[in-house]
Order: C-alpha cells, then sequence, then structure tokens
C-alpha cells in the first residue's frame, strides 16, 4: 500500500494550519496579515505585494510603499474594508500600520482562536487517516492484501497520524507563547 499520497496530504494540511496562523495579528507587524486583500488594479484583482513594497522598520509597524501613487488610496480604502482591524496612515506617499499593544483579554481571545484553528487541522489529519484505512480495508476485502497486512497498514497510518498531530501541537505552544510573551 502507497501511504506517501496520505503523508503528503498531512503535510499539506500542516501548511496550511501554519499559513493560517501566520496571518494572525499578534502584536507584531507580520506582513502576511495582508496576504488576503486584494486591490482593483485596473479591474484586476491584484494582492497589495505585487502593487508595492512591503517593509517592517519597527517590530510593530507596518509600511507600504506603493510603485504606482494612484493606487495609494485604493489600498487605503481596501485595508479599511478588511477585517485586520488596523487604521491605515496614509501620507500621501507611503501608508503606515501601526499595531497596538495587545492587551490580556485580547491574548487569550487570539490564543483561544489559535486552539480552534490546531483542533480543525487534527481533525482534518483524522479524517485522512479514516481515508487511508477504509482503502486499506477495501484492499483486503478485495484480496489485494492479506489481513496481517492490514493490521500492519493500520499501525502505519496511525503512526504517521501521531507524528502529525504530535507536530501541530508543537507549533500550537511556540504560538501560544509567542502571544501570551508579546
Amino acid at each position: 500500500m502507497d501511504y506517501s499520497k496520505f503523508e503528503e496530504k498531512m503535510v499539506k494540511t500542516i501548511s496550511v494550519f501554519e499559513e493560517n496562523l501566520a496571518e494572525i495579528r499578534a502584536g507584531r507587524a507580520n506582513p502576511a496579515i495582508l496576504n488576503k486583500i486584494m486591490i482593483d488594479y485596473y479591474g484586476t484583482p491584484t494582492p497589495i505585494n505585487q502593487l508595492a513594497g512591503i517593509s517592517v522598520p519597527e517590530a510593530r509597524m507596518i509600511v507600504i510603499q506603493p510603485w504606482d501613487a494612484s493606487v495609494l488610496k485604493e489600498i487605503e480604502k481596501e485595508i479599511l474594508k478588511s477585517d485586520i482591524g488596523i487604521n491605515p496612515n496614509n501620507d500621501g506617499k507611503v501608508i503606515r500600520l501601526n499595531f497596538p499593544e495587545l492587551n490580556e483579554e485580547r491574548r487569550k481571545e487570539i490564543v483561544k482562536d489559535i486552539r480552534k484553528m490546531a483542533e480543525e487541522a487534527k481533525v482534518a489529519i483524522r479524517s485522512i487517516r479514516r481515508d487511508a484505512i477504509d482503502e486499506a480495508k477495501t484492499m483486503q476485502k478485495n484480496a489485494e492484501i492479506s489481513e496481517d497486512d492490514l493490521k500492519v497498514a493500520e499501525e502505519k497510518i496511525q503512526k504517521l497520524t501521531d507524528k502529525y498531530v504530535e507536530e501541530i501541537d508543537k507549533i500550537l505552544d511556540k504560538k501560544e507563547k509567542e502571544v501570551m510573551s508579546i
């Protein structure tokens, strides 16, 4: 039985989880929070990072400098419409996003959101495990593998699942510490 396709799906689940965590605003300036914001640039939805230089000159500030000054207002408008909760400061040449200090209550809310995302990732991993075991059982039923091979397959699939669930827990712990220590 080929386990690589199931492991590949589990790795993809981990990377999606990490991408989602990168977009969480944890008090520090992180350009990844701008990834989902699209600007209407001559009729084409375009990501901000393709229209402007994005830099982080300080721990709690992002500076967006458009290469075409005519899109400055559009970028500002889209940031205001987004759900990142930051008001942009436009000086006519660049947009500055200042991130406020997080209070204890907000940090706890963020940790709760992170835990929910981790649980969703674990559910996805377990779903992949179920699909893999179902495929192994089907192969056994069709006499493609023996009952002993089925047991071996189930053990290998469970080990893969445990490995990636543990990885999600490690990533979760790291992000929780980061949020609570800011």
